[in-house]
């Protein structure tokens, strides 16, 4: 394996923080991986990384190594790219991340009506609730709930979205509305177990607390317990972009309002890089503008 080649492991291996998923990546063996970070080391005669039995970790020499190979990659890349004439137009394959409803709902317009504006592109969506690895699933552009972990992605922030609690008008009617966090504990309450796992809600307001809540129904989808909520059985907690539908047409309500945590910011990320590709640059301009244009905190 050739410097540039070991370079580009060792990288992949920094970003993914694992030997065995950076070969995973590279389709390479793992022994090939460990031959490259280790013909590096000897090069620049210095340990670039700390291994243990749970995590790899960058040593300073490593860390500073990593600036240092990150901008030559690129600049090899650009070269190629320019040379290829990639940054000319977009084409190839757009592989795009977001939650399961965001993505529905928001996402996947803006990238069908991308590509009707781009047909040389094919696009892909990934819609998952979970956190996705840029690097290692192989995608262009993402979107992300929350706030943003420190990492080698370029950010641009789009809006904000709202944790709120919400209820039929039917079922407020028949069991009041609750007054306080506090009084959660008498009502009837959905939760989407990949959202509420800790059995915790948070509330901000005069005095942040946070309020163990005993759910009756556990659904393995947000829109499920949007549904029970909307049905009238029980309240539940969501995101305010999820029931934005639901409150314009009156089928359901919030409450609790003066106790919402601060919003939560979403950003369009994508992998850092001094010229992204045509497709990335593109995609990201419109994706930018349209979510900015759409009032996400309901």
């Amino acid at each position: 394996m050739d410097r540039l080649q070991s370079m580009q492991v060792f990288v992949r291996v920094a970003e993914a923080q694992s030997f065995a998923a950076a070969a995973r990546a590279l389709t390479l063996s793992p022994a090939a991986v460990t031959r490259a970070v280790a013909a590096l080391e000897a090069r620049v005669d210095a340990r670039l990384f700390t291994r243990s039995t749970r995590a790899v970790k960058l040593t300073d020499a490593g860390a500073r190594y990593l600036e240092d190979c990150r901008r030559i990659l690129a600049d090899i890349d650009e070269a190629e790219s320019a040379a290829a004439g990639i940054y000319a137009r977009p084409g190839g394959t757009l592989t795009v991340t977001a939650s399961v409803l965001f993505g529905q709902m928001y996402v996947q317009p803006i990238l069908t009506d991308f590509l009707d504006l781009h047909p040389a592109v094919v696009g892909r969506t990934l819609f998952v609730d979970r956190l996705t690895s840029l690097i290692d699933e192989g995608v262009d552009v993402a979107v992300r709930i929350g706030h943003l972990a420190d990492s080698g992605l370029a950010a641009t922030r789009v809006g904000t979205v709202r944790r709120v609690i919400c209820a039929s008008p039917d079922y407020l009617a028949r069991r009041g509305a609750p007054a306080t966090p506090a009084e959660l504990a008498s009502h009837r309450l959905a939760a989407a177990t990949s959202a509420w796992a800790e059995l915790e809600w948070r509330f901000g307001g005069d005095r942040p607390t946070t309020v163990p809540v005993t759910p009756s129904l556990f659904c393995n989808t947000y829109q499920g317990a949007i549904d029970a909520a909307r049905a009238g059985w029980g309240l539940t907690r969501a995101l305010s972009y999820q029931i934005a539908p639901a409150l314009r047409r009156g089928d359901l309500a919030t409450v609790l309002d003066a106790f919402e945590e601060p919003p939560l910011p979403v950003h369009v990320v994508h992998a850092q890089g001094r010229r992204p590709s045509a497709k990335v640059r593109a995609f990201v301009d419109l994706a930018v503008a349209r979510l900015r244009a759409t009032p996400l905190s309901g």
